[in-house]
């Protein structure tokens, strides 16, 4: 199948190729993670004028393996949310030379991870669902509530030393299955506070960060769509539309995410106007995503799915992964957005 580089411009920079050679080798998740310090020019912070660079690296990780990019993005979103709050003027630890570092901020019904104590002293207390890796990292942002009804984020060193530890779960999905994400007990374990309460949902780089994931899908679903060429069978009119049809799907997602680089980097993806645009760009990217996984699937039936080792697991990691868009909800949520807040002054559209 082919493979190399997913640029998001006509004329990407050299060590787009260089990466994509090197991931090959790295799909264990902290292997995958240490392409960071490897590669250090082809992960620049987002919103400082490269952010499409970004993107292009990431979308190059996530098109020759999903395991690799679902974990390098959240070390490189925990780095960028501690440079963030940095620049902000907020205090925050210092990243250990060859740390590796999540982002754990779901919540579940029946857990609740609480903070108490204080800035210089907190402990954290309880339960947080969906920590991926959290047996293998050596670090992570971690949200946990301060009070009844607010939220903040810290720092935490992971393992028993600080009294935290990765409780037994069952991961029955088919994909991403070496990047399991379980449940992590915190026993009084040691913290320390980044920005000030409610700041991790509040900053501009919070929208940012999932638009930098549908990046992530865009390239998986280049994976998936490489499948359809070169594959030694002379192609049908049938096969040749599906062709035709990825293409275009997958260019004007290409377009959609070189549109949303540049917002970022001028400074116009912030407040309201960030939140709108980071729905829009996962809605449109998640789709077609959808839609390459459905076409990839009509035009070469069964046998890959059955016997091809690599393009099963493409398509069953892209299928779980995009599964963090959450389809009608969040289409519900970017009408809600448009419409419910006092700024409306002019139809969208």
């Amino acid at each position: 199948m082919l493979s190399g580089p997913v640029a998001l411009r006509d004329e990407p920079d050299e060590g787009l190729g260089r990466l994509a050679q090197d991931v090959a080798g790295a799909r264990d998740p902290l292997g995958a993670i240490a392409l960071v310090e490897r590669h250090p020019d082809a992960f620049p912070l987002p919103g400082r004028g490269s952010t499409l660079s970004l993107w292009e690296s990431l979308a190059t990780v996530a098109s020759t393996s999903l395991t690799a990019a679902r974990s390098v993005e959240p070390h490189l979103d925990a780095l960028a949310i501690l440079d963030e709050a940095r620049r902000a003027g907020h205090a925050v630890p210092a990243v250990p030379q060859g740390s590796s570092w999540g982002v754990f901020a779901a919540e579940g019904p029946g857990t609740r991870l609480t903070a108490e104590g204080p800035d210089t002293h907190t402990r954290l207390t309880g339960d947080k669902p969906w920590c991926s890796l959290a047996d293998r990292l050596s670090h992570a942002l971690v949200t946990a509530w301060d009070s009844d009804t607010t939220r903040r984020l810290y720092a935490v060193e992971l393992g028993p030393a600080n009294h935290v530890a990765v409780r037994p779960a069952t991961w029955a999905a088919r994909g991403l299955s070496d990047v399991p994400s379980g449940p992590v007990a915190f026993a009084g374990s040691g913290g320390s506070p980044v920005g000030p309460t409610g700041w991790y949902l509040e900053r501009p780089g919070f929208a940012w960060g999932g638009m930098g994931v549908a990046a992530i899908w865009y390239g998986g679903a280049v994976g998936v769509a490489r499948r359809l060429i070169g594959g030694g069978r002379e192609p049908d009119q049938v096969a040749l539309m599906h062709v035709g049809a990825v293409d275009a799907t997958l260019w004007a997602a290409r377009a959609v995410l070189v549109d949303a680089a540049a917002r970022i980097d001028g400074g116009r993806a912030e407040g309201i106007e960030g939140a709108v645009f980071a729905l829009r760009v996962r809605r449109v990217v998640a789709s077609a995503a959808e839609d390459v996984l459905e076409r990839v699937a009509h035009a070469s039936g069964p046998a890959p799915l059955a016997l091809e080792e690599d393009h099963a697991r493409r398509v069953a990691d892209l299928q779980l992964y995009v599964r963090q868009e959450h389809a009608e909800r969040d289409a519900a949520a970017l009408g809600r957005t448009l419409t419910g807040h006092d700024d409306v002054t002019r139809p969208p559209w």
